[in-house]
């Protein structure tokens, strides 16, 4: 399978929709418009909506019915970006070879263009012509929330050092469970009954938490930042990456070739440069 060209074929497939689930840049108030867009357009590779598209196909379904789960879960990620990157938090100035949103407007600014994406990410979920939407709903939800993403990150941001447990605990809630959200939620829309879902969640989350060991991997640069390769150095967290992928990618090994996008992603999410 090509990975790249199926990363392309999820971008081309959302983007028009990622247009359409926030006002035009002109509506007033223009600059808060203007600034929810400022990340969003143009975007990373859109991992998180490929995996909630491969996440359909994985259960038989068609990857436009996971569109709506795609859409909402790129605006929690994109929220949750512009929150990351203020000054009261990683304070950073650059990102996507781009200024931050804080820095291109305010930080007053971007604090309420990331609520709003936020906003907007249940919105368009709302908008999915499926029965499994309250589902899709809980699952992003929880993600998102203090028990997740939110306590994640605070949890980052009070980090002290510690154990490699404490550093993975972090990780799960912060990056790993909006990844495993992406997959089941696209799933759920694609019509996944709950053993599949419970096994997908799984994957998600294994291979979640690799892909933050990857981003560490290729930004070590920090000694004291809360990261498996400060704590275990580089070949060990390289190794207990590769153990969460196969992992993973055991969870489903029985799907078929219809699950291979899945893998290959895990793979790709897991292994790439940059």
């Amino acid at each position: 399978m090509d990975v790249e060209g199926y990363l392309r074929e999820a971008a081309a497939r959302i983007e028009p929709a990622l247009d359409d689930a926030l006002p035009p840049a002109d509506t007033p108030p223009a600059s808060l418009h203007t600034a929810m867009r400022h990340l969003l357009f143009p975007g990373g590779k859109r991992l998180r909506p490929a995996l909630a598209f491969a996440g359909a196909e994985a259960v038989g379904a068609h990857p436009d019915r996971a569109l709506a789960a795609a859409v909402a879960v790129e605006l929690i990620h994109s929220y949750s970006l512009v929150h990351d990157d203020l000054p009261c938090m990683d304070d950073d100035d650059e990102r996507r070879g781009r200024p931050t949103v804080h820095v291109a407007f305010d930080e007053a600014t971007a604090v309420l263009a990331g609520d709003a994406l936020q906003a907007a990410a249940f919105a368009a979920l709302l908008q999915a012509p499926s029965e499994h939407v309250a589902g899709a709903l809980a699952d992003l939800a929880e993600a998102a929330g203090s028990l997740q993403l939110v306590g994640g990150q605070y949890d980052d941001l009070h980090f002290q050092g510690g154990r490699s447990g404490t550093i993975e605990s972090i990780h799960r809630r912060k990056s790993a469970a909006l990844l495993a959200a992406s997959i089941t939620s696209g799933a759920r829309l694609g019509g996944a009954d709950a053993s599949g879902l419970e096994a997908l969640g799984r994957f998600g989350r294994d291979v979640g938490l690799a892909f933050q060991i990857a981003d560490d991997l290729l930004d070590a640069d920090d000694a004291d930042a809360c990261s498996l390769v400060a704590a275990l150095g580089a070949e060990a967290a390289r190794e207990r990456a590769e153990a969460l992928l196969a992992e993973s990618l055991r969870e489903i090994e029985a799907w078929g070739e219809r699950a291979e996008p899945l893998r290959e992603l895990a793979r790709f999410a897991v292994r790439r440069e940059r």
